[in-house]
């Protein structure tokens, strides 16, 4: 069915099916005006054509439009894709590094788009993802995050960025998560709180946010659940009487 804007090709002249060199598939059903063509300008039509005719895929990778190049790509041989590392495009070059086997992704490490990095950063082997822990851009520091060793994560504990440092809370190693409490950012702290051992809970029990020291609450062991039982806010106090009721209980089992 058709289907977005007006067909027209990557230059915006009038699609010709009849001028098409693929225009037998056209009965075939493997291809339409408005819905399956590799001549169109429209990123889903190509994306199309190239579903019902993957193995055409092979020869548009030197296509002079970047968004036939880049669909092409992903149906394509994955021997023709390493020179596709070398196309002036961004988004051609990151769908080859999504493709290519990951010792390919350390010849981008330093690729100058961000999306580009990002493509990297997820197909990087474990043991190169800090040889980006500190790229520039945030999101691409925060894919290392999520796939780095616990171990390497320190050296993201003081980011600038606060998702960044977040996210090294709830995966680096417990040990480590006392050194967020002085952090600025309160969900940083709370994610810290909602890991850590409880006998450091303490290090959170006076945190000046309510989130914080409501985590706390919900773990503490008793010296801390009874600091916080007289808690300012109403709402600490209940959950520190309820893990006290938990803990007699367990005590009592």
């Amino acid at each position: 069915m058709p289907e977005g804007p007006e067909p027209l090709d990557w230059q915006g002249a009038a699609i010709d099916c009849g001028a098409c060199r693929h225009a037998a598939r056209l009965p075939q059903g493997l291809c339409g005006p408005a819905w399956a063509c590799v001549n169109d300008r429209y990123a889903r039509r190509i994306e199309r054509f190239f579903l019902l005719g993957p193995e055409l895929a092979d020869a548009f990778l030197t296509h002079p439009y970047f968004e036939v190049r880049a669909q092409a790509a992903r149906r394509a041989n994955l021997f023709r894709l390493p020179h596709l590392l070398e196309d002036p495009d961004p988004s051609v070059r990151a769908v080859a590094i999504l493709r290519l086997p990951p010792a390919q992704a350390r010849r981008l490490i330093a690729d100058p788009d961000r999306a580009v990095r990002i493509a990297v950063a997820h197909r990087l082997p474990p043991a190169d993802l800090h040889l980006m822990m500190r790229d520039e851009d945030p999101a691409v520091r925060l894919v290392i995050v999520r796939r780095a060793e616990a171990g390497t994560l320190p050296v993201l504990a003081h980011d600038p960025d606060p998702e960044i440092r977040r996210a090294v809370a709830r995966r680096v190693d417990p040990a480590w998560l006392i050194h967020f409490s002085g952090d600025p950012e309160p969900l940083v702290r709370r994610a810290a709180a909602e890991r850590i051992e409880p006998a450091h809970l303490g290090a959170f029990a006076s945190d000046p946010d309510l989130r914080v020291r409501h985590a706390v609450a919900e773990r503490a062991p008793r010296p801390v659940a009874l600091r916080l039982a007289e808690d300012e806010d109403p709402l600490i106090r209940e959950t520190a009487l309820l893990r006290l009721a938990q803990l007699r209980e367990e005590s009592d089992a």
